[in-house]
């Protein structure tokens, strides 16, 4: 069936990342939800991914797996770069919130996008289990960012992962989580975000940050 003419084309992009059907699922489900017309889209087309008024970057696994997948579609990696740069609104998801940083610290030393500063590297965590899996509350300060916008006070995220973010620039912080320390769960400069947990697998706080995502006019951003 074809789009209407006043639908918002939502594209998750495709590079073998992982979790590529359920973020789509939520994505329309969030859609649906709020009453927002949207058609969500995987795709690895480049020009699909300039033409879209939404991107969205699932990643699950290590960071260089993740930079190499996008790295071998031809365009891909050049495509997010204009969109973005063009004002387009991105949400990373795990990893592929993790690639908006200048560098990965996993099977060696592997270029982000440098949208954020700091680097992924193995979260230290004494006396903890890694990687982090469950269920975590995030700590953020209501209203003070449209992504959070709606959130109960004790919104907990669900979180799998080993690496996280460090030597971060606190005002790129729109909500953090505790493992033995404090821990990036979104960040946000300009119109690029991401989430650390899966906002797919976080119920009804996922689905209200997605829908606040899809809601979302923010100005573009610039690079540290």
């Amino acid at each position: 069936m074809p789009a209407h003419p006043s639908a918002q084309s939502i594209v998750v992009i495709d590079y073998n990342g992982g979790n590529l059907a359920s973020a789509a699922r939520a994505l329309s489900r969030a859609a649906a939800d709020s009453g927002i017309d949207a058609t969500v889209t995987i795709t690895a087309d480049p020009q699909a991914v300039r033409q879209a008024d939404r991107i969205v970057l699932p990643g699950q696994g290590a960071f260089a797996d993740c930079a190499a997948g996008l790295a071998a579609r031809p365009g891909l990696h050049d495509a997010i770069l204009d969109a973005t740069d063009n004002g387009t609104p991105f949400l990373g998801i795990c990893v592929g919130m993790q690639l908006m940083a200048e560098r990965g610290r996993e099977h060696g030393v592997t270029q982000g996008f440098g949208w954020i500063a700091g680097e992924i590297a193995l979260m230290d965590a004494p006396g903890l289990r890694l990687p982090q899996m469950g269920w975590n509350q995030l700590e953020f300060t209501p209203g003070a960012h449209p992504l959070t916008e709606g959130l109960p006070v004790e919104a907990h995220g669900y979180f799998v992962h080993s690496f996280a973010l460090r030597d971060y620039d606190a005002a790129d912080m729109v909500a953090t989580t505790d493992y033995g320390g404090t821990v990036p769960a979104i960040v946000a400069r300009g119109n690029r975000a991401g989430t650390q947990f899966h906002v797919e697998k976080s119920q009804k706080v996922g689905l209200r940050i997605l829908s606040n995502f899809l809601r979302w006019t923010p100005a573009p951003g610039s690079t540290p």
